[in-house]
Protein backbone atom coordinates (compact mmCIF):
# COMPACT_ATOMS: atom_id res chain seq x y z
CA UNK A 1 0.00 0.00 0.00
CA UNK A 2 1.16 3.31 -0.62
CA UNK A 3 1.41 6.34 2.00
CA UNK A 4 -0.66 8.55 -0.50
CA UNK A 5 -3.87 9.47 0.80
CA UNK A 6 -6.16 10.86 -2.20
CA UNK A 7 -9.22 13.21 -1.46
CA UNK A 8 -10.98 13.77 -4.79
CA UNK A 9 -13.68 16.45 -4.88
CA UNK A 10 -16.09 15.13 -7.78
CA UNK A 11 -15.38 11.26 -7.59
CA UNK A 12 -18.76 10.46 -9.15
CA UNK A 13 -18.11 12.58 -12.08
CA UNK A 14 -17.11 11.34 -15.88
CA UNK A 15 -13.68 12.41 -15.02
CA UNK A 16 -13.53 11.68 -11.69
CA UNK A 17 -14.56 7.89 -11.77
CA UNK A 18 -11.67 7.23 -13.80
CA UNK A 19 -9.88 9.01 -11.38
CA UNK A 20 -10.54 6.87 -8.20
CA UNK A 21 -10.02 3.91 -10.28
CA UNK A 22 -6.62 4.92 -11.30
CA UNK A 23 -5.31 6.14 -7.39
CA UNK A 24 -6.83 2.92 -5.85
CA UNK A 25 -5.16 0.66 -8.77
CA UNK A 26 -1.71 1.75 -7.34
CA UNK A 27 -2.60 1.35 -3.84
CA UNK A 28 -3.49 5.14 -3.12
CA UNK A 29 -6.02 5.30 -0.17
CA UNK A 30 -8.50 7.56 -1.54
CA UNK A 31 -11.57 9.63 0.04
CA UNK A 32 -14.52 10.21 -2.00
CA UNK A 33 -16.32 13.98 -1.13
CA UNK A 34 -19.91 13.54 -2.16
CA UNK A 35 -23.11 14.76 -2.59
CA UNK A 36 -25.21 12.27 -1.01
CA UNK A 37 -24.92 8.89 0.11
CA UNK A 38 -26.83 7.43 -3.22
CA UNK A 39 -23.90 8.67 -5.32
CA UNK A 40 -21.37 6.77 -3.61
CA UNK A 41 -23.22 3.97 -3.56
CA UNK A 42 -23.30 4.05 -7.30
CA UNK A 43 -19.54 5.02 -7.38
CA UNK A 44 -18.63 2.18 -5.44
CA UNK A 45 -20.17 -0.24 -7.41
CA UNK A 46 -19.05 1.23 -10.63
CA UNK A 47 -15.65 0.68 -9.19
CA UNK A 48 -16.40 -2.80 -8.12
CA UNK A 49 -17.62 -3.49 -12.03
CA UNK A 50 -14.04 -1.73 -12.92
CA UNK A 51 -11.41 -4.35 -11.61
CA UNK A 52 -11.22 -1.20 -9.01
CA UNK A 53 -7.95 -2.42 -5.87
CA UNK A 54 -10.80 -2.01 -3.17
CA UNK A 55 -13.18 0.90 -2.61
CA UNK A 56 -12.65 4.67 -1.47
CA UNK A 57 -14.43 5.90 1.84
CA UNK A 58 -17.32 8.64 1.64
CA UNK A 59 -17.43 12.12 3.10
CA UNK A 60 -20.38 14.19 2.25
CA UNK A 61 -19.57 17.48 0.99
CA UNK A 62 -21.67 20.36 0.47
CA UNK A 63 -20.19 23.20 -2.33
CA UNK A 64 -22.78 25.76 -0.94
CA UNK A 65 -21.66 25.98 2.68
CA UNK A 66 -18.72 28.45 2.82
CA UNK A 67 -16.24 25.71 4.79
CA UNK A 68 -17.57 22.75 2.19
CA UNK A 69 -19.55 21.44 5.25
CA UNK A 70 -16.12 19.36 6.41
CA UNK A 71 -13.71 20.21 9.28
CA UNK A 72 -10.46 20.02 8.11
CA UNK A 73 -9.15 18.34 11.82
CA UNK A 74 -11.18 15.61 11.45
CA UNK A 75 -9.69 12.35 11.51
CA UNK A 76 -11.32 11.89 8.31
CA UNK A 77 -8.39 14.26 6.71
CA UNK A 78 -5.23 13.93 8.79
CA UNK A 79 -3.52 11.84 6.48
CA UNK A 80 -4.36 13.79 2.98
CA UNK A 81 -1.52 14.00 1.45
CA UNK A 82 -3.03 15.35 -1.80
CA UNK A 83 -6.39 17.16 -2.84
CA UNK A 84 -7.55 16.28 -6.33
CA UNK A 85 -10.62 18.38 -7.70
CA UNK A 86 -12.42 17.70 -10.35
CA UNK A 87 -15.77 18.88 -9.47
CA UNK A 88 -17.71 21.98 -11.67
CA UNK A 89 -20.54 21.81 -13.95
CA UNK A 90 -19.75 21.26 -17.56
CA UNK A 91 -22.65 22.64 -19.14
CA UNK A 92 -23.57 25.01 -21.83
CA UNK A 93 -26.79 27.80 -20.99
CA UNK A 94 -26.04 28.70 -17.45
CA UNK A 95 -26.65 31.55 -15.97
CA UNK A 96 -23.61 33.52 -14.77
CA UNK A 97 -24.43 33.19 -11.50
CA UNK A 98 -24.98 29.55 -11.82
CA UNK A 99 -21.48 28.84 -13.63
CA UNK A 100 -19.76 31.15 -11.44
CA UNK A 101 -20.72 29.66 -8.38
CA UNK A 102 -20.41 25.89 -9.63
CA UNK A 103 -16.90 26.54 -11.04
CA UNK A 104 -15.33 29.59 -9.30
CA UNK A 105 -16.96 29.48 -5.70
CA UNK A 106 -16.88 25.80 -5.17
CA UNK A 107 -12.96 25.75 -6.42
CA UNK A 108 -11.56 28.76 -4.06
CA UNK A 109 -13.52 26.51 -1.48
CA UNK A 110 -11.93 23.31 -2.16
CA UNK A 111 -8.49 25.37 -2.04
CA UNK A 112 -8.98 27.30 1.01
CA UNK A 113 -10.28 23.81 2.98
CA UNK A 114 -7.21 22.09 1.04
CA UNK A 115 -4.93 24.84 2.90
CA UNK A 116 -5.89 23.78 6.60
CA UNK A 117 -5.02 20.04 5.98
CA UNK A 118 -1.74 19.07 7.85
CA UNK A 119 0.01 16.55 5.35
CA UNK A 120 -1.37 18.21 2.35
CA UNK A 121 1.46 18.21 -0.16
CA UNK A 122 -0.30 18.66 -3.51
CA UNK A 123 -3.47 20.27 -4.55
CA UNK A 124 -4.44 19.26 -8.40
CA UNK A 125 -6.93 21.41 -9.82
CA UNK A 126 -8.80 20.65 -13.03
CA UNK A 127 -8.83 23.48 -15.57
CA UNK A 128 -8.80 22.91 -19.24
CA UNK A 129 -7.16 23.43 -22.51
CA UNK A 130 -8.42 26.65 -23.77
CA UNK A 131 -8.94 28.24 -19.67
CA UNK A 132 -5.67 27.43 -18.71
CA UNK A 133 -2.72 29.52 -17.89
CA UNK A 134 -4.44 32.35 -16.80
CA UNK A 135 -2.79 35.56 -14.71
CA UNK A 136 -3.25 34.81 -11.03
CA UNK A 137 -2.02 39.09 -10.94
CA UNK A 138 -5.52 39.83 -12.13
CA UNK A 139 -7.96 37.90 -9.06
CA UNK A 140 -10.14 39.71 -8.08
CA UNK A 141 -11.77 40.60 -11.36
CA UNK A 142 -14.57 42.56 -11.20
CA UNK A 143 -17.98 43.05 -11.86
CA UNK A 144 -17.50 44.61 -15.33
CA UNK A 145 -14.87 42.37 -16.95
CA UNK A 146 -16.71 39.16 -15.34
CA UNK A 147 -20.01 40.55 -17.48
CA UNK A 148 -17.91 41.09 -20.28
CA UNK A 149 -16.02 38.22 -20.85
CA UNK A 150 -19.47 35.66 -19.64
CA UNK A 151 -21.25 36.80 -22.70
CA UNK A 152 -18.07 37.19 -24.97
CA UNK A 153 -16.95 33.42 -24.56
CA UNK A 154 -20.18 31.88 -22.68
CA UNK A 155 -20.93 31.20 -18.95
CA UNK A 156 -19.50 27.96 -18.36
CA UNK A 157 -15.60 29.33 -20.49
CA UNK A 158 -15.88 32.27 -18.60
CA UNK A 159 -16.54 30.51 -14.99
CA UNK A 160 -13.22 28.34 -15.88
CA UNK A 161 -11.33 31.00 -17.25
CA UNK A 162 -12.05 32.85 -14.10
CA UNK A 163 -12.04 29.96 -12.31
CA UNK A 164 -7.98 28.52 -13.37
CA UNK A 165 -6.98 32.28 -11.97
CA UNK A 166 -8.61 32.52 -8.88
CA UNK A 167 -7.29 28.87 -8.32
CA UNK A 168 -4.03 29.53 -8.45
CA UNK A 169 -4.05 33.11 -6.97
CA UNK A 170 -5.52 31.65 -3.66
CA UNK A 171 -3.46 28.60 -3.84
CA UNK A 172 -0.42 31.03 -3.68
CA UNK A 173 -1.54 33.37 -1.53
CA UNK A 174 -2.42 30.50 1.01
CA UNK A 175 1.13 28.70 0.91
CA UNK A 176 -0.89 25.53 -1.07
CA UNK A 177 1.62 24.09 -3.64
CA UNK A 178 -0.57 22.90 -6.72
CA UNK A 179 -0.58 21.93 -10.20
CA UNK A 180 -2.89 22.37 -12.89
CA UNK A 181 -4.12 19.90 -15.31
CA UNK A 182 -5.46 21.31 -18.77
CA UNK A 183 -7.09 18.35 -20.38
CA UNK A 184 -8.62 18.59 -23.98
CA UNK A 185 -12.27 17.34 -24.78
CA UNK A 186 -12.08 13.81 -22.77
CA UNK A 187 -13.43 10.97 -24.49
CA UNK A 188 -14.19 7.59 -23.16
CA UNK A 189 -11.81 5.09 -22.03
CA UNK A 190 -9.34 3.90 -24.42
CA UNK A 191 -10.12 -0.12 -24.30
CA UNK A 192 -13.72 0.15 -24.27
CA UNK A 193 -14.96 3.42 -24.99
CA UNK A 194 -16.92 3.83 -21.77
CA UNK A 195 -18.26 7.56 -21.49
CA UNK A 196 -20.56 8.92 -19.15
CA UNK A 197 -20.29 12.47 -21.29
CA UNK A 198 -22.80 13.74 -24.27
CA UNK A 199 -21.98 17.29 -24.36
CA UNK A 200 -19.88 19.03 -27.44
CA UNK A 201 -17.84 16.59 -29.63
CA UNK A 202 -19.57 13.59 -28.33
CA UNK A 203 -23.12 15.34 -29.31
CA UNK A 204 -21.66 16.15 -32.63
CA UNK A 205 -21.04 12.69 -33.34
CA UNK A 206 -23.95 11.53 -32.04
CA UNK A 207 -25.74 14.17 -34.50
CA UNK A 208 -23.82 12.62 -36.89
CA UNK A 209 -24.90 9.33 -36.02
CA UNK A 210 -28.92 10.10 -36.35
CA UNK A 211 -28.18 12.02 -39.62
CA UNK A 212 -29.09 15.21 -38.11
CA UNK A 213 -25.63 16.39 -38.59
CA UNK A 214 -25.90 19.05 -41.86
CA UNK A 215 -22.48 20.19 -42.39
CA UNK A 216 -18.79 19.35 -41.22
CA UNK A 217 -17.66 22.51 -39.41
CA UNK A 218 -14.10 24.12 -39.83
CA UNK A 219 -11.47 23.06 -42.27
CA UNK A 220 -8.37 21.28 -42.30
CA UNK A 221 -6.45 23.85 -39.92
CA UNK A 222 -9.59 23.23 -37.28
CA UNK A 223 -8.23 21.58 -34.18
CA UNK A 224 -10.51 19.90 -31.23
CA UNK A 225 -7.71 17.38 -29.43
CA UNK A 226 -9.25 14.49 -27.15
CA UNK A 227 -7.50 12.97 -24.38
CA UNK A 228 -9.00 9.77 -23.51
CA UNK A 229 -10.33 9.17 -19.82
CA UNK A 230 -7.91 6.63 -18.64
CA UNK A 231 -4.76 8.74 -19.89
CA UNK A 232 -5.94 12.05 -18.21
CA UNK A 233 -6.57 9.67 -15.15
CA UNK A 234 -3.22 8.33 -14.97
CA UNK A 235 -1.37 12.00 -15.49
CA UNK A 236 -3.12 13.07 -12.53
CA UNK A 237 -2.28 10.78 -10.59
CA UNK A 238 1.37 10.82 -11.33
CA UNK A 239 1.63 14.34 -10.70
CA UNK A 240 1.53 14.60 -7.22
CA UNK A 241 4.51 12.26 -7.40
CA UNK A 242 6.61 14.55 -9.36
CA UNK A 243 8.21 17.52 -7.87
CA UNK A 244 8.74 19.66 -10.69
CA UNK A 245 4.69 19.37 -11.08
CA UNK A 246 4.64 21.72 -8.35
CA UNK A 247 2.95 25.26 -9.01
CA UNK A 248 3.50 24.17 -12.39
CA UNK A 249 0.05 23.85 -15.46
CA UNK A 250 0.38 21.45 -17.82
CA UNK A 251 -1.82 20.84 -21.43
CA UNK A 252 -2.84 17.72 -21.28
CA UNK A 253 -4.08 16.08 -24.78
CA UNK A 254 -3.06 14.27 -28.10
CA UNK A 255 -1.34 16.28 -31.11
CA UNK A 256 -2.62 13.56 -32.91
CA UNK A 257 -6.00 14.37 -32.97
CA UNK A 258 -7.51 14.72 -37.03
CA UNK A 259 -8.77 17.98 -37.77
CA UNK A 260 -12.50 18.01 -36.69
CA UNK A 261 -13.51 17.52 -40.03
CA UNK A 262 -11.71 14.30 -40.58
CA UNK A 263 -11.88 13.40 -37.33
CA UNK A 264 -16.11 13.07 -37.84
CA UNK A 265 -15.52 12.01 -41.26
CA UNK A 266 -13.54 9.40 -40.32
CA UNK A 267 -15.71 8.39 -37.65
CA UNK A 268 -18.90 8.59 -40.01
CA UNK A 269 -16.95 5.99 -42.36
CA UNK A 270 -16.61 3.89 -39.09
CA UNK A 271 -20.27 4.12 -37.97
CA UNK A 272 -21.16 3.56 -41.38
CA UNK A 273 -23.23 7.06 -41.81
CA UNK A 274 -23.82 9.79 -44.15
CA UNK A 275 -21.04 11.94 -43.92
CA UNK A 276 -21.92 15.90 -44.67
CA UNK A 277 -19.64 17.26 -47.97
CA UNK A 278 -20.16 20.34 -47.33
CA UNK A 279 -17.77 22.06 -45.01
CA UNK A 280 -18.37 25.84 -43.37
CA UNK A 281 -15.27 27.21 -42.00
CA UNK A 282 -15.26 28.22 -38.27
CA UNK A 283 -15.75 31.83 -38.71
CA UNK A 284 -18.71 31.59 -40.86
CA UNK A 285 -20.04 29.14 -38.61
CA UNK A 286 -19.51 31.60 -35.38
CA UNK A 287 -22.18 34.00 -37.73
CA UNK A 288 -24.72 31.50 -38.95
CA UNK A 289 -27.88 31.06 -36.45
CA UNK A 290 -27.93 28.22 -34.24
CA UNK A 291 -31.18 27.17 -35.72
CA UNK A 292 -29.64 26.28 -38.95
CA UNK A 293 -26.00 25.04 -37.92
CA UNK A 294 -27.74 22.96 -35.19
CA UNK A 295 -25.05 23.99 -33.18
CA UNK A 296 -24.81 25.55 -29.84
CA UNK A 297 -23.38 28.78 -29.71
CA UNK A 298 -21.25 28.38 -26.42
CA UNK A 299 -19.40 25.86 -27.87
CA UNK A 300 -18.26 27.55 -31.26
CA UNK A 301 -15.29 29.28 -29.45
CA UNK A 302 -13.80 25.46 -29.63
CA UNK A 303 -13.74 25.74 -32.91
CA UNK A 304 -10.17 27.48 -33.30
CA UNK A 305 -6.76 26.86 -35.19
CA UNK A 306 -4.49 27.18 -32.14
CA UNK A 307 -2.03 24.85 -31.04
CA UNK A 308 -1.01 24.51 -27.34
CA UNK A 309 1.84 24.40 -25.43
CA UNK A 310 2.21 20.23 -24.65
CA UNK A 311 5.70 19.92 -24.50
CA UNK A 312 6.15 19.88 -20.57
CA UNK A 313 3.13 17.50 -20.16
CA UNK A 314 4.88 14.88 -22.81
CA UNK A 315 7.65 15.10 -21.09
CA UNK A 316 6.59 14.58 -17.69
CA UNK A 317 4.61 11.67 -18.77
CA UNK A 318 6.94 9.67 -20.56
CA UNK A 319 9.41 10.35 -17.96
CA UNK A 320 6.14 8.34 -15.76
CA UNK A 321 5.60 5.64 -18.50
CA UNK A 322 2.41 6.90 -19.60
CA UNK A 323 2.34 7.44 -23.60
CA UNK A 324 -1.46 8.04 -25.16
CA UNK A 325 -3.10 5.31 -27.00
CA UNK A 326 -3.90 5.13 -30.73
CA UNK A 327 -6.02 8.31 -31.36
CA UNK A 328 -8.43 6.91 -34.38
CA UNK A 329 -8.52 3.68 -32.16
CA UNK A 330 -9.78 5.07 -29.21
CA UNK A 331 -12.22 7.64 -30.44
CA UNK A 332 -13.72 4.27 -32.84
CA UNK A 333 -14.12 2.84 -29.48
CA UNK A 334 -15.63 5.97 -28.17
CA UNK A 335 -18.35 6.80 -30.62
CA UNK A 336 -19.31 2.78 -30.80
CA UNK A 337 -19.86 3.41 -26.90
CA UNK A 338 -21.97 6.68 -27.49
CA UNK A 339 -24.22 5.23 -30.50
CA UNK A 340 -24.62 1.96 -28.14
CA UNK A 341 -24.84 3.27 -24.85
CA UNK A 342 -26.90 6.38 -25.37
CA UNK A 343 -30.05 5.81 -27.00
CA UNK A 344 -31.91 8.84 -25.01
CA UNK A 345 -29.59 11.19 -26.32
CA UNK A 346 -29.66 9.66 -30.05
CA UNK A 347 -33.66 10.37 -30.09
CA UNK A 348 -33.53 13.60 -28.26
CA UNK A 349 -31.76 17.41 -29.18
CA UNK A 350 -27.94 17.69 -27.93
CA UNK A 351 -25.43 20.25 -27.54
CA UNK A 352 -23.10 19.52 -30.36
CA UNK A 353 -20.27 21.98 -32.04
Amino acid sequence: MSSRHALVFGATGHIGKWLVRELLQQGVTVTAAVRTGDSFHRLAGWLAGHDANGTATQVLVDFSAGDLGLDPTSDDFGSVTEVHNVAGAFAFGMTAEAAYAANVTSAERVVRFAAKLPALTRLVHLSGYRVGGQDPAEVPWDDSRRAKDYKRLGAYEGSKVESDAVVQATARSLGVRFTMVNPATVIGDSVNGESGQVVGLAASVLELFRGKLPVLPGNERTFVPVVTADYLASFMALVPTTPEAENASYWVLDDATPPLPELLGMLGEHLNVRVPRLKIPSALLKKLPAKLTGADPETLSFLSDDGYPTADAVALAEAGGLRHPPVETALKRWADYLVAAVPAAREGRVASM
